[in-house]
């Protein structure tokens, strides 16, 4: 079951509110993602931290309705 990428973005603002959300469908068929999350949450926290905090907004949809998901994560400047 495809995911639609507005449903990604607002299961991630909905855990970290102030998240400046970038996702690109990477093969058009809404299961394959590429996503950009800045948030001031991720300050002083590892990559793998900062990954662990969206993937667990998205409430175990990845591998299921959500094949894949390119995540890059970083603090604005």
């Amino acid at each position: 079951m495809a995911m639609e990428a507005a449903i990604i973005e607002k299961m991630i603002k909905e855990a970290i509110p102030d998240a400046v959300v970038t996702i690109q469908d990477l093969r058009g068929n809404g299961d394959h993602y590429a996503a950009h999350v800045i948030s001031e949450a991720f300050k002083g926290k590892s990559r793998v931290q900062q990954h662990q905090m969206v993937y667990k907004s998205l409430k175990g949809k990845m591998g299921d309705d959500l094949h894949a998901l390119a995540l890059q994560t970083s603090v604005p400047v």
